[in-house]
């Protein structure tokens, strides 16, 4: 698919630090009531699942619909100069790009012959999480609800906004005539699956990205909803299949416990080799890395502004009494750092075990379990998985047969370049004019593929790393849901922070 190009676009006559503030907000309102939220309900309702999580995902054509949903609304808006195209590569997901010219009319040739324009690349992702369980009677993973600003359902803040908002940011600078960079938008659907497609298209895409000098991800997560929020790191994951087998069938327990070690106390002999139980500290030291002085400075400021929400922001379970189970710190400086910096190891998902209802006195033949990695920003990936592997799976207990089967899209974590002095006043001006407060800085504990290898390959560019995920939003599990009047704020931020890449 590709876009006409309308008109050639206009050369601005406003500079940037002439925009009315109230005029853009007022106008990223109206997209965002008035087109974005009927969009993002179209998009909630269709189980994109990402590759990891639907095998038949072409089958099933749900990818294939909320990219050409997306492409045909993009082209639909008629942004001046627009190219678009759904790039597919043979038995990987597709991609959309789109490429806007900068508004003086300059552009980057493929043949270099041109003056290179700087360019601003915009990213974000299509692919979704599956169901999970736990969803309020009220609510489900494909059935969309918005009730007090809150666009319930799974996908549309992690991350089917993004495209939307990014449009609708440029847009709202032409709608001024405010100067703006040349942009390429890069919207991807295997992100949930690790991005393990994506190296490939950025090297097909190469040439047409051009000299980027800004990337702006929409893809993370905020402290709060009062100001705006940009992610100073994220973690590595590690992810893939730990299997224990002892039988080859399941055997009567009276008749063969004391005899056949259960396979589920071998597990537990191989989590003690790389996590202390008593407090989930990780054994290996490779797992772990010095944290920047910078980072812990920042953690500092960022526990002040927010306080006990570090912790308070989960739905923590209550007792009988109403008492909270407890966090494993209550310091939020520790636990800022606690979950952008240490490496952590999570069980997503189980086999081998029956439904309880279903449960007899059977001594049960294997043990699986879904391991996922958290590694800190500076620890190698593909390292720490050669590790984890080897320490699983060598002298195993019994001689029981022991594999860890990593996934696909195993991703090294990325610690943000030093901002440089106009990126950072025009954050803090963008929030100021937004939101009415300052720029936050915040470590996720979650990962984006896609930074890291961005940065290597656009070792000049300053990063806007940032999004919707804020206190109780709960991505990837039940409830999930978009802060629509945060989003509307962020659009406005983003497009004024594109303004400011073109000065």
């Amino acid at each position: 698919m590709n876009a006409r190009v309308p008109t050639a676009p206009a050369t601005p006559t406003t500079p940037a630090d002439d925009i009315d503030a109230v005029a853009l907000q007022s106008f990223v309102d109206e997209r965002w009531d008035d087109v974005i939220v009927d969009r993002l309900v179209d998009y909630i309702a269709i189980p994109a699942k990402s590759p990891a999580f639907d095998r038949d995902w072409v089958a099933h054509g749900h990818i294939e619909r909320v990219i050409t949903d997306a492409a045909r609304w993009v082209e639909s808006q008629k942004v001046a100069g627009l190219r678009l195209e759904i790039v597919r590569l043979e038995g990987r997901t597709p991609v959309l790009f789109f490429e806007i010219p900068a508004s003086d009319g300059t552009r980057r040739e493929p043949d270099g012959r041109r003056e290179t324009a700087r360019t601003v690349l915009l990213y974000g992702h299509l692919d979704k999480q599956p169901e999970f369980t736990g969803w309020r009677a009220d609510l489900g993973p494909w059935t969309p609800k918005y009730k007090d600003g809150k666009l319930y359902g799974r996908g549309g803040a992690d991350d089917g906004y993004a495209v939307y908002a990014a449009i609708t940011a440029i847009q709202a600078l032409d709608r001024q005539g405010i100067a703006h960079p040349r942009c390429v938008g890069l919207i991807e659907t295997c992100e949930e699956s690790g991005s393990y497609d994506l190296p490939p298209y950025i090297d097909a895409l190469r040439d047409r990205l051009g000299d980027v000098s800004l990337v702006v991800c929409l893809d993370s997560g905020c402290g709060n909803y009062d100001q705006l929020w940009l992610t100073t790191s994220l973690r590595g994951n590690v992810t893939g299949v730990l299997e224990v087998q002892v039988l080859d069938e399941g055997v009567h327990s009276g008749d063969a416990s004391g005899v056949v070690p259960s396979s589920f106390r071998i597990m537990r002999q191989l989590f003690d080799r790389i996590e202390d139980s008593a407090d989930g500290r990780l054994l290996p030291q490779s797992f772990h890395c010095a944290v920047p002085a910078e980072r812990v400075e920042q953690a500092h400021r960022t526990a002040e502004i927010l306080g006990d929400l570090v912790w308070k922001r989960f739905p923590w379970s209550c007792g009988d009494h109403g008492e909270t189970v407890q966090p494993t710190t209550t310091d939020p400086i520790r636990a800022l750092l606690n979950r952008t910096w240490e490496p952590t190891l999570s069980v997503t998902g189980a086999e081998g075990l029956p439904p309880i209802a279903d449960a007899g006195n059977v001594l049960r033949p294997r043990t699986a379990f879904k391991l996922s990695l958290r590694l800190p920003p500076l620890v190698d990936g593909p390292t720490a998985l050669a590790e984890l592997k080897t320490v699983l799976e060598i002298d195993a207990p019994y001689q029981s047969k022991v594999a860890f089967r990593p996934d696909r899209g195993i991703a090294t974590g990325w610690n943000a370049p030093d901002l440089e002095p106009w990126l950072a006043d025009a954050l803090d001006d963008a929030s100021h004019a937004a939101f009415g407060a300052p720029c936050g800085f915040l470590g996720q504990g979650g990962t984006i593929p896609l930074m890291s290898l961005l940065e290597t390959g656009f070792p000049k560019a300053q990063f806007m790393v940032c999004g919707v995920l804020g206190p109780h939003s709960n991505a990837h599990g039940p409830n999930e849901f978009l802060h629509v009047p945060y989003a509307r704020k962020l659009t406005a931020a983003v497009s004024r922070l594109i303004a400011a890449s073109a000065a």
